[in-house]
């Protein structure tokens, strides 16, 4: 048995940049031996992966997938726009969707952990690799997975993803007319990017302060406050409008809401449809992004 501390592994990690497990490996592999251990993670790569992942990955690609209704949506980022049109990026992208479906992980730390289906290998694993044999940064940012009747829709190929979740009634749920009206709803979401589904799914606090908003809007317009009352009411329909997606016009009708788009399908189809949940991620959406600017590099090297 090498002989080792935690405190090794700890000064090996700060060191090169690796994994607690690598650093173990590594150590074990070279008897203690801290330089060894040091040449062990760079001949295996492993340091060289790790920094370049101190690099910032805001580009890349977002995928949606549905499987035996389990679906899932995914982002991974890359450094540039050029690596997320990689046959082998697109690939691992659709390889960390599967591994969502199959092994369910509670978070992107758990799903690293996970081997993918019909491998041994486990996805920080290949993560690693792709990010060596690419040369880029790459993260497996976020994802969310749900089960049932599903539909998703990915637009600008991979730079929004939508997965829409409805409660639809078995003689339904099956046919072309009940994915097409879920495309629809997909691509609304992708479009106005609404921030709830029904008023009902908005918390109590954000409605109390939007008529406080409203009310002093209205009172700011010199309208006495029992009027301002009245006017919050209105006004109150349009934010539901504006952020609710049932509530919202439907962009293909605009005489009729989304909701009442997905009662006119139910009923064409001698069914019931309720939609339940949805997810949008938009790619690299609040992430900080690399800007280059040559003038102002150029410049500041002749300084």
């Amino acid at each position: 048995m090498a002989a080792f501390t935690a405190k090794d592994v700890q000064a090996l990690r700060e060191k090169t940049g690796c994994g607690m497990m690598d650093c173990k490996k590594a150590l074990t592999a070279s008897d203690g031996d801290m330089e060894k251990a040091v040449e062990f993670l760079r001949e295996k790569g492993l340091a060289a992966a790790e920094k370049k992942a101190g690099r910032i990955a805001a580009e890349g690609i977002v995928y949606a997938t549905v499987e035996n209704g389990v679906g899932v949506v995914v982002e991974v980022n890359s450094e540039t726009d050029f690596v997320a049109k990689n046959e082998k990026f697109v690939e691992f992208v659709a390889d960390v969707a599967k591994t969502v479906i199959a092994c369910n992980p509670a978070d992107v730390e758990a799903l690293g952990e996970c081997k993918i289906p019909g491998t041994e290998q486990t996805v920080v694993e290949a993560l690693r690799e792709k990010i060596l044999t690419i040369g880029e940064n790459m993260k497996i940012r976020r994802f969310a997975r749900m089960e049932g009747d599903l539909v998703t829709y990915i637009h600008g190929g991979g730079r929004i993803g939508v997965m829409v979740k409805f409660e639809a009634s078995p003689e339904v749920a099956g046919k072309d007319e009940f994915v097409a009206m879920g495309k629809d709803v997909a691509m609304q979401i992708a479009a106005i990017s609404p921030e709830f589904l029904s008023k009902e799914s908005i918390p109590a606090d954000r409605v109390e302060k939007e008529k406080e908003i409203l009310k002093v809007q209205a009172m700011n317009e010199g309208k006495p406050a029992n009027i301002a009352e009245k006017m919050v009411m209105g006004r109150l329909n349009k934010f539901y409008k504006e952020t609710c997606l049932l509530e919202q016009p439907f962009v293909k009708d605009g005489d009729i809401s989304v909701a009442k788009y997905i009662e006119n399908t139910a009923k064409a189809l001698g069914g019931s449809i309720k939609a339940v949940d949805f997810v949008r991620f938009e790619k690299g959406e609040g992430l900080e992004k690399k800007s280059d600017n040559f003038a102002d590099e150029v410049a500041s090297m002749v300084k």
